[in-house]
């Protein structure tokens, strides 16, 4: 898509540089140059020399390149108008998968900790039903069970 709204761009540039004569025009296949009131064949000012139906033939084929070359202006404004949103889209888009992905990053890191959380505080309930922690044991299972619980809060709230 890129490339072809360069490639689009591209042209249109192209012509307007062929276009950027806008002043000489060519009416039966005699090219004339049109500056303000004036009208020149060959650096020469044949304004005088000229019938109306000529010098109104002449005006009204460089009123319709000025015209032309204002829609061709206009339509690489449109253009590039049109890049710039595509642009501010695909960064929202960007924005969107980023936080999707931290979301879902967060969502794993608690459930890993709710797992871990519950594993830790079975396997402790089952030795200490079975009577084999001693209080030393006991205590280092206590401080371990309060560390995956604060981890766990700590979690929950980046959710």
């Amino acid at each position: 898509m890129k490339n072809i709204l360069r490639l689009l761009l591209l042209v249109i540039f192209l012509m307007i540089g062929v276009s950027i004569k806008a002043q000489e025009i060519k009416v039966n296949e005699v090219v004339y140059e049109v500056k303000k009131d004036l009208i020149f064949k060959d650096g020469a000012d044949v304004t005088n020399t000229l019938t109306p139906e000529e010098k109104t033939k002449i005006r009204s084929a460089f009123e319709k390149r000025k015209l032309q070359m204002g829609e061709t202006e206009r339509v690489e404004k449109q253009l590039e108008k049109a890049e710039k949103e595509q642009k501010k889209a695909e960064k929202k888009q960007k924005q969107a998968e980023k936080a999707l992905k931290k979301k879902q990053k967060a969502q794993s890191n608690f459930e890993k900790a709710t797992k871990k959380h519950e594993v830790a505080t079975k396997k402790y309930e089952k030795l200490k039903k079975k009577g084999k922690l001693s209080p030393q044991d006991e205590q280092k299972w206590l401080e371990k069970i309060e560390k995956l619980n604060t981890n766990l809060a700590k979690t929950k709230r980046r959710l």
